[in-house]
C-alpha cells in the first residue's frame, strides 16, 4: 500500500498543522480538577475554531475523538499512537503505545497519518537506544501495512542532565537533535515525516536572549547541519515557547538555510485559551475567535515566507 502525506498539506504544499494531542499537560493547564469531558470539550473548541486556518490537526484518541468530528473539511487528521509521558522511575524514558489502539484502529477512526513520540538521547546506552529503535521499526511496519504515513516526533534529552532549559543542555542540543534525526531517517524505520525541535535554544542566541552562549553565526550553522541531517520532510514543534518567539525563530531558521517543511504547532497557538477555561465556554470561544485566530493567521503568514514546500 502506498502512503501519501497529501491530506496533511495545505494548497502551498507545506504542513501548517495544529497540535492538540496533549493529555497530562493539558490537564495541568486546565486545572487538576478538570474532568474527561472538560478535556474533550476544550479540544472540540480548538478543532472547531482553528482548523479552518490549518492544513491538519493532531489529536489523541483518548480525549480527541469528539474533536475529530468537528474539524474543518480542509483539515487532515493525525492521531497520536503513544501513551502520554514516560515512567520516570526507570532510566531511558522508554515509549509505550495506547493499550486498545493499533494503526488499523487509528485508520478506522479516520486518521490520515499516525504520530509517534519518542524521547531520544542519541548518546545513551546502546541497550536503551536499541529498544527505542526496535519500537519505531514495529510501528513503521504497521504503518506500511495499513498504508498510513508515520510522523515521528523526536524530543531530545540528556540522560545525565534533567534540565532541558539549562546552559549545559543548550551546549549539546544541536548534536542531540541532529544526530537523532540522522538515525531515524534511515529507511528501516519507514518514517515519512520527522517532527523535531529547532536545534538551538534561542533564549541563548545573540539578539534573542539575555544570556548569550551562541553568536547568530553559530546558531545558523546548527540549522544548516540540521537540514543536512535528513532527506525526509521535517517540521518544527513549538515546544511550548511563546507565539512571538516561535515566529521569530522560523524567520531565523529560513535565513540560516533551514529547509523545514512546516510546523505542528501546539501551545504557542492555543495556550492562552486555558486561562479562560474557568470562565466557561463563551469566554474560551471568544479567545479563539480573537487571539487564537490572530496567532494562527500570524503563524501562517510567517510560514508562507519561510516553509519549504514538500516535493
Amino acid at each position: 500500500m502506498t502512503k501519501s502525506i497529501k491530506p496533511l498539506l495545505n494548497d502551498k504544499n507545506y504542513i501548517a498543522a495544529l497540535a492538540i494531542d496533549q493529555r497530562g499537560a493539558l490537564k495541568r493547564l486546565l486545572g487538576e480538577d478538570a474532568k474527561t469531558e472538560d478535556l474533550e470539550q476544550f479540544k472540540v473548541h480548538v478543532s472547531e475554531e482553528l482548523t479552518p486556518y490549518a492544513s491538519s490537526i493532531l489529536l489523541d484518541p483518548e480525549y480527541g475523538l469528539p474533536a475529530t468530528k468537528v474539524r474543518a473539511k480542509n483539515a487532515g487528521l493525525l492521531l497520536a499512537y503513544e501513551k502520554t509521558g514516560y515512567d520516570a522511575s526507570e532510566p531511558g524514558r522508554l515509549p509505550d503505545l495506547l493499550n486498545v489502539w493499533s494503526v488499523k484502529r487509528l485508520k478506522e477512526a479516520g486518521a490520515d497519518a499516525v504520530k509517534l513520540l519518542v524521547y531520544v538521547d542519541i548518546d545513551e546506552d546502546k541497550a536503551i537506544n536499541d529498544q527505542k529503535e526496535t519500537f519505531v521499526e514495529r510501528v513503521g511496519s504497521e504503518c506500511v501495512a495499513e498504508g498510513l504515513p508515520l510522523f515521528l516526533e523526536l524530543v531530545s534529552y540528556d540522560a545525565n542532565n534533567s534540565d532541558s532549559g539549562s546552559e549545559e543542555f543548550a551546549k549539546v542540543k544541536a548534536h542531540k537533535v541532529n544526530e537523532a534525526m540522522k538515525k531515524y531517517s534511515e529507511p528501516r524505520f519507514n518514517v515519512d515525516v520527522l517532527k523535531v525541535e529547532v536545534p538551538v535554544n534561542m533564549n541563548y542566541v545573540e539578539g534573542f536572549g539575555e544570556k548569550v552562549l551562541f553568536t547568530k553565526e553559530e546558531a545558523a550553522q546548527a540549522f544548516k547541519e540540521q537540514a543536512a541531517s535528513t532527506n525526509l520532510p521535517y517540521i518544527y514543534l513549538s515546544a511550548g515557547v511563546s507565539a512571538d518567539l516561535f515566529q521569530k525563530t522560523l524567520y531565523f531558521a529560513k535565513e540560516a538555510g533551514s529547509t523545514f517543511n512546516g510546523v505542528l504547532c501546539g501551545r504557542a497557538t492555543w495556550r492562552g485559551a486555558t486561562d479562560h477555561f474557568a470562565e466557561g465556554d463563551a469566554a474560551v470561544q471568544e479567545w479563539f475567535r480573537t487571539e487564537g485566530k490572530a496567532n494562527i493567521e500570524g503563524l501562517n503568514k510567517v510560514l508562507d515566507e519561510t516553509a519549504t514546500p514538500v516535493k
